[in-house]
């Protein structure tokens, strides 16, 4: 496993963490920072998970302002925790990571969501995704 594909299971970790005890990212991010002070060998994977969530912290409007409008039928509260931090992860590294192909971020999105949420979340993440790519 790469250390960008780490990197997005512990940023995925962080968002649904925050979502799901409803503390501020800020918080759960600082809180991260000192776990993985102490683990050098993750440092690696932890470098660009710090920098997906300040990403979705810095742009959080905007990015659920896309998901809200290309999740056809679903509002983000009505959205299981984990699909919303998979959609917000990706939509940050389409819109605002110019490092990280369209077609990786998607797909590694899809992964994410295939393995930590329902049988249809790799299939509804991948059309929101795929939609936000296309208007952008």
């Amino acid at each position: 496993m790469s250390a960008r594909t780490k990197a997005r299971k512990r940023a995925l970790d962080i968002l649904f963490q925050a979502d799901v005890r409803d503390v501020a990212l800020a918080e759960m991010l600082a809180t991260e920072a000192k776990r993985a002070a102490n683990e050098p060998s993750r440092e690696a994977s932890w470098l660009y998970a710090r920098e997906i969530v300040d990403g979705v912290v810095d742009n959080r409007e905007a990015i659920d302002e896309q998901i809200t409008t290309f999740a056809k039928d679903w509002t983000l509260e009505r959205m299981p925790a984990v699909d919303r931090a998979v959609l917000r992860l990706g939509v940050w590294e389409i819109l605002y990571n110019d490092a990280v192909p369209t077609a990786v971020a998607i797909d590694e999105a899809v992964d994410l969501a295939k393995e930590f949420s329902t049988d249809e979340a790799g299939s509804f993440v991948h059309g929101v995704l795929a939609r936000i790519a296309r208007s952008s």
